[in-house]
């Protein structure tokens, strides 16, 4: 009798290395037994993105590459695949994968984790596309950083009153987590960056934050918005409720309230949506494009399917019946915990478990040593006990004891020396330089116009 050699394990494919997807990963590489099975993530992007330290960072309070888990080094177990999964087939579980060189192909799974995250929501705003920046990408905060300390030394250079006044007013849409916190840090940094130049002080500087609602924080109730609200207008901040962005074309911002400025920083975090390519995938989705899942996680009708975090609706048992749990870090953390457990219990013919959270609090920096917090529903913190909570919060949260002791290393660093506010705008094209030595005369051109 010729041996045929030993069958492949099934193969768990997750798409997407974000929260659910590193966290499912993780997880399953530590409860699966041996040969069990062969885990693969297919995500774009090398390294997971820890979300909440994106305000941080566009502050300067964290390093850019703490900030993200190279997924490697961290799923040591698992076959991780850089590319784009563009179409499922469920019929032949197969899914196509375009690299980011070379031809696609298809790679066949037996058992498919939906984690491809979620997008900025954006709506169809005279201006938005061209000159708006989100804040969902360590590279989109970075940036922030480096184009606020820009407007700076454009501001500082020149004595024209119309460019000082467009380059030093900052206007962020969004007052939820990620605008409020956003405007927070990036008004601490301004504010100490200023003192580096004879030409600016925070007087000229002009902050805007606009919030569609009645107020800011709605996840941290109605006390602590309105005291999150007088603090950043204690600040210099503007804030403005019930209204939104009517257009910002050749960066002039104009809200529904008849305010209008010129602004050359526009900072876009008005909420987020499932990603656009679970519309290829053959799902069930919601009526916003959220995939249904059951409380299990598993998704509606296919029982090798599971999905959690900001691309899926998933029912939030705690709070009851008609409720979905909010896209937030903390649900998707948890839920990776329990998907990967479910996906194992499918494997070994075991039933699955319920997904069942309750919220244990929200946490939100508004700048260095000032915050909010509230938890468990009763606790609530404001201030500098806050902020404390924020970081202990956070920093224990980031995956991996590598960027852990980085992180608080950055933080203790700070603590004894001064925040440094050098911003480096070239990086978004660091040819150009070498351009400029390649072609000399552009350069001569330039300075022929200027004299």
């Amino acid at each position: 009798m010729t041996d045929t050699g030993a069958t492949k394990p099934p193969r768990i494919l997750i798409v997407g290395g974000g929260y659910v997807g590193l966290y499912t990963a993780m997880r399953l590489g530590k409860k699966l037994r041996g040969q069990e099975a062969t885990v693969t993530v297919v995500d774009p992007r090398s390294y997971m993105t820890y979300l909440p330290f994106l305000p941080e960072a566009a502050g300067g309070n964290v390093a850019d590459r703490n900030l993200v888990a190279p997924l490697r080094p961290a799923l040591n177990r698992a076959e991780v695949v850089t590319g784009h999964v563009v179409a499922v087939d469920h019929s032949r579980r197969t899914a196509t994968v375009m690299p980011p060189a070379g031809d696609g192909y298809e790679l066949g799974f037996d058992y498919l984790v939906v984690a491809t995250g979620s997008v900025s929501r954006t709506f169809p705003i005279p201006g938005l596309a061209e000159h708006a920046i989100g804040l969902k990408t360590v590279e989109e905060a970075i940036s922030l950083r480096n184009h606020v300390l820009w407007q700076l030394d454009k501001a500082d250079s020149t004595t024209d009153p119309e460019i000082r006044r467009k380059a030093l007013t900052f206007v962020f849409v969004g007052g939820g987590f990620a605008g409020v916190e956003a405007v927070g840090e990036v008004e601490d940094m301004a504010r100490d960056a200023a003192k580096n130049y004879r030409n600016i002080s925070r007087d000229d500087m002009r902050f805007v934050l606009v919030e569609a609602a009645h107020r800011i924080l709605p996840e941290m109730g109605p006390d602590l918005g309105v005291w999150t609200k007088e603090k950043l207008e204690e600040r210099g901040v503007e804030v403005y409720l019930n209204t939104s962005m009517k257009s910002c074309t050749d960066r002039c911002v104009v809200l529904k309230n008849g305010v209008e400025t010129p602004a050359s920083t526009i900072v876009w975090t008005a909420g987020v949506k499932p990603s656009p390519v679970l519309s290829a995938f053959g799902l069930p989705l919601g009526p916003r494009g959220h995939i249904d899942t059951a409380a299990t996680l598993q998704v509606q009708g296919m029982n090798h399917v599971w999905s959690a975090g900001d691309n899926a609706q998933v029912p939030d048992l705690a709070v009851g019946e008609g409720a979905w749990c909010p896209p937030n870090a903390q649900h998707a953390c948890r839920q990776a915990t329990v998907l990967a457990d479910n996906v194992i219990a499918r494997l070994r013919g075991r039933p699955q478990k319920e997904y069942r959270h309750k919220n244990l609090g929200a946490v939100a920096s508004i700048g260095l040593h000032k915050g909010v917090a509230i938890m468990f529903g009763k606790f609530r913190l404001k201030g500098r006990s806050a902020w404390w909570f924020h970081r202990l919060y956070h920093g224990a949260m980031m995956p991996t004891m590598n960027r852990k002791l980085r992180v608080f290393l950055d933080w203790t660093l700070a603590t004894f020396l001064r925040r440094e506010t050098v911003g480096l705008p070239e990086m978004a094209r660091p040819r150009d330089a070498f351009v400029e030595a390649a072609h000399p005369e552009s350069v001569l051109q330039l300075a022929d116009r200027s004299s």
